[in-house]
């Protein structure tokens, strides 16, 4: 089996040549002027941050990437989809008001913002799996399908559910539906606070199922009737109702890479990841933490599990940061480091699950662009 070639330049600069202009010829280099973009749409997958955390990528590396799609003739736009729990980013105003805040805008950026899952995120587009273990028909938000080209810029950090946050949970998780997101992270039913619940009857609207019932002006859900399909979560304007039961991390990671094969299946991609402020937990906090080593590089690749993967094992030779979560926890050079954050979970259980849905190799060659 031939290995898959992930491209890499490090942080250095100089007065000649400054650090988005290594972007660029980086992306040149591992090949992005094979992407078909003559009038194509191509959607810019990233996240955009939590209020709060500065952790997140500079809106300048999008514009890299937005302004080398305009020049080859195709039309980006930047896009995520709406989080299932309580934030900044849980509708699309929200969304679109946080990212703004955070300098995504199409002044910074060169191109237009969407919010992909809709205005609640119910804007979803049902994608059958066939082939799928635990996921039949992946619930993705609708402008992503949209789109011709899927391109990943994706900050490398640890996370506490998934053990990375890389490409594939950058696509699998992050393309997800409010709906789709609750598939991913939740083995049961929602359930509707009474205390919060104000008794509007959004809910009980947008139920095909019949299994929302008001009672003395408060919102129940009767489990028998509930197909778990999450929209109620997405419309509830109290932000009252909740999945209840989650699922092991194992699971969670392999129903990520399925719903990220539903995105990338049947159209071209190429994938981006910033490997710099590695943060101990997920963007989706509205801090961050010290990073837990120092600044890596910049790697791409039209194979986002050997990119995961390259990224990975790249910070795992780094020397531990001082005052870092790694060092107060004792951690040592030689270890997995995201094993170490967070013991419950295992990366490579989803590079594993993504290979064998064939979206990529763990094998890969990297190759240095200096």
């Amino acid at each position: 089996m031939e290995k898959s070639i992930v491209f890499y330049t490090d942080f250095h600069a100089t007065i000649r040549e400054n650090m988005l202009q290594k972007t660029e010829k980086l992306l040149q280099k591992a090949g992005f002027d094979l992407l078909p973009l003559q009038n194509r749409f191509a959607a810019l997958k990233i996240h955009f941050g939590e209020p709060g955390n500065l952790a997140y990528l500079r809106p300048n590396y999008a514009k890299v990437v937005a302004d080398m799609v305009k020049a080859r003739g195709g039309k980006p736009f930047l896009t995520d989809c709406n989080t299932l729990y309580v934030g900044r980013r849980k509708n699309a105003l929200e969304h679109l008001d946080a990212a703004y805040e955070n300098g995504y805008n199409p002044f910074a950026t060169g191109c237009q913002v969407l919010i992909a899952d809709g205005l609640k995120g119910t804007d979803e587009a049902l994608v059958p799996l066939n082939d799928g273990t635990y996921v039949k028909e992946a619930k993705i938000g609708r402008a992503v399908m949209d789109a011709d080209v899927m391109i990943s810029i994706n900050h490398f950090k640890a996370h506490e559910n998934t053990g990375i946050g890389g490409a594939i949970k950058n696509i699998g998780m992050g393309c997800g539906s409010r709906a789709g997101k609750m598939e991913m992270h939740s083995s049961g039913k929602p359930s509707v606070s009474q205390v919060d619940c104000v008794g509007c009857g959004s809910c009980q609207k947008i139920c095909a199922h019949s299994a929302i019932v008001l009672e003395n002006k408060k919102a129940r859900i009767e489990k028998s009737r509930c197909v778990g399909c999450g929209r109620c979560i997405g419309v509830c304007p109290a932000d009252a109702i909740a999945a209840e039961e989650f699922h092991s991390n194992d699971i969670l990671c392999c129903k990520m890479a399925e719903y990220a094969a539903a995105v990338l299946r049947g159209r071209p991609s190429f994938h981006i990841s910033f490997v710099m402020d590695v943060s101990p937990f997920c963007d989706c906090h509205a801090e961050n933490d010290i990073p837990i080593v120092g600044n890596v590089g910049i790697f791409a690749s039209f194979d986002p599990v050997a990119l995961d993967c390259a990224c990975a094992e790249a910070v795992n030779r780094q020397p531990v940061m001082a005052g870092s979560l790694l060092a107060k926890n004792g951690v040592q050079a030689g270890e997995d480091y995201f094993h170490a954050l967070h013991p419950e979970t295992d990366w490579r259980v989803c590079m594993q699950h993504a290979q064998k849905l064939g979206l990529g190799h763990m094998d890969y060659e990297l190759r240095e662009i200096r």
